[in-house]
């Protein structure tokens, strides 16, 4: 074994709900407040013990879609979340993350998954999507204890220094001698390479006003702007997603139109499409997208790549995508759960990955590495990411080499959730000039600089989260 290997001593879990500004639609539901979930993970190794933080809104609808009552797949979240913190209390592995990590993927988490299912309908059991976004609180928090037991960055501990396996141990024995000798790190940017700052995506929501025409007279008057071409102006945005129906053709092209529209009258550089996993036929999207070459080739242009048209159990819906991505760039987001659901995607055509630390850091970094080293373009989605949940995403997203920046809109749906973080990292939690400004971060962990964002919160704080 490692010196530098560490053991789990602790574990705490926290709760917040939190209200949106705006409603946000995924798919077919509209969301307008999400329950947050943080885990304080303690560390003990050669070096003394450390804590370390992580965190990811539990977003119900694009967790866990369906029909089934909100409560009912919030309750169950919930439940699952305090049963993984019981079982990270108990966390016997000792080593690296990564490796703890997949330990933990495999055994526990799977085992507490069937358990949570196991006298539920098929209706009612819970997506292995969602236990990922339960348990990824805690893998994130697992990283950030062991930089800052170590004193360094959670970004520069990919090596065989601090590592026992290359990646060789991570995949299947087909790849074994493909990964045999190489890190992580041979796939992250160095860090005396990462960017000061990245570009930053904004989300177009289904909800979002982009034509006066759009108005109701019920918009929030609290400072932030409402409309699309506000938002462009106030943070000088290049780069906007937009969120589609999957179902209603019209629809979709009018919003496509009315967007492109304005980015070409604004200067905004490129677009993307997000169908949110509502498609079954990749006719629907090859029709739009020829429909756009052939009435706005200037808008055509600039869709940058084409985000989760299709259902995201790839296995259930196994879809021959190669007419979609032979026109624009295709990227997995909900359907690439891991790395073998990404090499599954490959073989099916889908050409990039859309990478979340939401499904565990552990995960992303394996899906990361595995995208690159067969050639698939990669990004970092958001999920409405506030508070230390924006740090470990943003921190991926300029370490991962992505075909554009970041996806961030946790400004644009609840800005004041992250007012005790913005207080020390203002340009992570406002987008300025088109970007967002890593330079306010630590030197160890993922670079939250806790307690001072602590201190700075005082009493009031602390008493926004629920000890669980």
């Amino acid at each position: 074994m490692n010196r530098n290997d560490i053991s789990v001593t602790g574990c705490r879990l926290f709760f917040r709900p939190i209200e949106t500004r705006v409603p946000l639609k995924f798919g077919p539901e509209i969301t307008t407040s999400v329950l947050c979930a943080r885990a304080e993970i303690t560390v003990n190794g050669a070096g003394g013990a450390a804590s370390g933080w992580g965190e990811t809104p539990l977003s119900i609808a694009w967790v866990w879609p369906g029909d089934l009552g909100y409560e009912y797949r919030l309750s169950r979240l919930k439940e699952f979340c305090a049963a993984l913190a019981r079982a990270w209390r108990k966390c016997a592995y000792r080593g690296h993350p990564m490796e703890i990590g997949r330990h933990f993927i495999d055994g526990e988490l799977k085992t507490l998954w069937e358990e949570s299912n196991r006298h539920c309908s098929e209706k009612e059991a819970m997506p292995w999507l969602a236990a990922l976004v339960c348990d990824s609180l805690f893998d994130i928090a697992l990283h950030d204890a062991y930089g800052v037991l170590h004193g360094v960055s959670s970004w520069s501990i990919h090596t065989g220094e601090y590592m026992n396996h290359d990646l060789s141990w991570y995949y299947a024995d087909e790849y074994r001698g493909t990964f045999a000798g190489k890190y992580p790190a041979d796939y992250l940017v160095p860090e005396a390479a990462v960017p000061a700052a990245i570009p930053v995506w904004h989300l177009v929501g289904a909800k979002d006003v982009v034509t006066d025409g759009e108005l109701t007279g019920k918009e929030p008057d609290d400072g932030y702007p409402v409309k699309l071409r506000d938002w462009i102006a106030r943070d000088g945005l290049e780069c906007l997603k937009v969120k589609l129906t999957g179902v209603d053709a019209e629809w979709d092209i009018r919003r496509l139109l009315d967007v492109g529209g304005i980015a070409l009258e604004t200067g905004v550089e490129w677009l993307s499409a997000d169908f949110n996993c509502t498609v079954k036929d990749p006719a629907y999207v090859c029709a739009i997208l020829d429909r756009l070459m052939a009435e706005a080739p200037a808008i055509y242009k600039l869709i940058l790549y084409v985000e989760q048209p299709f259902p995201y159990d790839i296995e259930a819906h196994p879809i021959d995508v190669r007419a979609v991505s032979a026109r624009k760039p295709l990227f997995m987001d909900e359907s690439a759960h891991d790395w073998s659901f990404v090499a599954r995607g490959r073989s099916l055509g889908w050409t990039g990955v859309a990478l979340k630390t939401c499904k565990t850091m552990t995960g992303a970094l394996l899906s990361l590495c595995w995208a690159k080293q067969f050639s698939m373009t990669l990004m970092v989605q958001d999920l409405t990411n506030p508070m230390f949940a924006q740090i470990p995403h943003v921190g991926l997203a300029a370490r991962a080499g992505t075909i554009m920046g970041v996806e961030s809109n946790g400004m644009q749906f609840y800005p004041e959730a992250s007012r005790d973080e913005a207080r020390l990292h203002p340009g992570l939690y406002t987008r300025r000039n088109g970007k967002l400004d890593l330079s306010s971060l630590g030197k160890t962990g993922f670079g939250y600089r806790a307690d001072e964002i602590f201190e700075a919160a005082g009493t009031s704080g602390r008493e926004k989260w629920q000890e669980v």
